[in-house]
């Protein structure tokens, strides 16, 4: 049974980042092909942009795997957590834009290669430390990419 919730965990989280669904656009769908300008963009003064969010989604990946695999915090590659405030006062650049982009597909593939390799005794397992089980912090993650990428969506309509 562990190995088939293992798959179907693998599925959700692969649908709502990059897999076809029936749902829509995942999240890696909803930033494709954006460019820097369209990812900078904000619907209000402190708002976040499409930016933001992307770094977001790849801060709370590398949470969720760091969780999983029982790692010490501090080894996000950019400093900070939760929201990073894009572009950088250097302004917007394409080359750090799409360096973010890469950062957000890698945590996913840092992602999926730890539930991956889940025990099954470990998918319904609750660290001490917790309130949240590992099953219900891997389908949050799902949830949180279609969150943001419905989000997403909603502000390349807005501009």
């Amino acid at each position: 049974m562990a190995d088939s919730e293992i798959s179907l965990l693998l599925l959700l989280i692969d649908q709502a980042f990059d897999h076809k669904s029936w749902h829509g656009t995942n999240l890696k769908g909803s930033i494709k092909s954006l460019d820097v300008e369209r990812a900078t963009w904000r619907p209000a003064p402190d708002r976040h942009n499409i930016w933001e969010i992307v770094v977001h989604a790849a801060y709370w990946k590398y949470v969720v795997r760091r969780r999983l695999l029982g790692e010490k915090r501090g080894s996000f590659p950019l400093k900070g957590s939760n929201w990073f405030t894009r572009p950088l006062d250097s302004g917007p650049d394409e080359k750090a834009w799409k360096s973010d982009v890469a950062l957000l597909v890698a945590t996913h593939k840092g992602l999926r290669d730890a539930v991956a390799k889940l025990r099954a005794r470990d998918v319904h397992y609750t660290p001490p430390d917790s309130k949240v089980s590992n099953v219900e912090l891997l389908t949050g993650i799902a949830s949180h990419d279609l969150y943001h990428a419905g989000q997403i969506q909603l502000l390349k309509r807005l501009r």
